[in-house]
């Protein structure tokens, strides 16, 4: 391991807005901010935004700084690049900002009821291969998750580069008749992008580089609380394995 993310690693100890728990305090227990967040992080009652996948915290940040009266958490497993985040709201005195180190698939232990305003998922890994499938984080496994921290009428935000993913989670959002405000295949393109969906992360940047369309989903889960109990696989009917759809 490089000198450089030890000493990441080390200062994000130091952050007081980064949440980094062991495994074993999470795999059998919910963690004690669960449900408190407003009171015990917070201190306030203001709405809470998660960025699901947030790698540097490019939009966590942004969005913060642009909206004070909402909290907003960036969540990713990889603590060298959240570092950036995490010292940017530190040196800035950002306190509607806070980093949660943890897999997403631990998302629950972490939030109540009710408890998320909005989400954010900026360029997930679009796990091509069909039987990754439930991998993808629009996925009806994660939307269940989602649906259990979601308030009702709360907002779901889709941003990659990914045509896959794109087309798979317009095919989710059929599939169980959720209801979708904004579906547009290349934001920049048909001049959508406002100043919000403006936000470049660097995994966006690198792809706008490349000449790749960037897609924007915005959706919400019509009050529905378990997906899981749908017998489907999230398959698309003519999906194929397709390794060059990210080239």
């Amino acid at each position: 391991m490089g000198k450089d993310k030890l000493r990441r690693f080390a200062e994000n100890l130091t952050f007081d807005c980064m949440i980094q728990p062991d495994f074993e305090e999470i795999f059998h227990r919910d963690h004690p901010l669960k449900g408190h967040w407003h009171e015990s992080f917070f201190h306030n009652d203001n709405p809470i935004v998660l960025e699901l996948g947030c790698g540097k915290g490019e939009y966590t940040i942004a969005l913060a700084q642009r909206d004070p009266d909402r909290n907003y958490i960036g969540v990713d497993i990889k603590g060298a690049r959240m570092w950036r985040g995490a010292k940017t709201a530190t040196e800035k005195q950002m306190r509607n900002v806070a980093f949660v180190r943890t897999r997403i698939e631990f998302i629950e232990s972490f939030f109540g009821e009710g408890e998320i305003d909005e989400i954010w998922i900026t360029f997930p890994d679009p796990q091509l291969k069909t039987r990754r499938a439930k991998k993808r984080l629009t996925s009806p496994l994660f939307l269940s998750s989602y649906a259990r921290m979601l308030r009702p009428e709360g907002a779901i935000n889709l941003k990659t580069d990914s045509q896959h993913l794109y087309e798979y989670t317009d095919a989710v959002i059929r599939r169980f008749g959720l209801p979708c405000e904004v579906s547009n295949r290349d934001i920049y393109g048909s001049g959508y992008a406002d100043e919000v969906l403006s936000v470049k992360t660097a995994y966006e940047q690198m792809f706008l580089e490349r000449g790749l369309p960037i897609t924007y989903t915005r959706f919400g889960l019509g009050g529905q609380r378990d997906f899981e109990m749908f017998d489907w696989d999230g398959d698309l009917s003519d999906e194929k394995d397709n390794e060059e759809a990210r080239k």
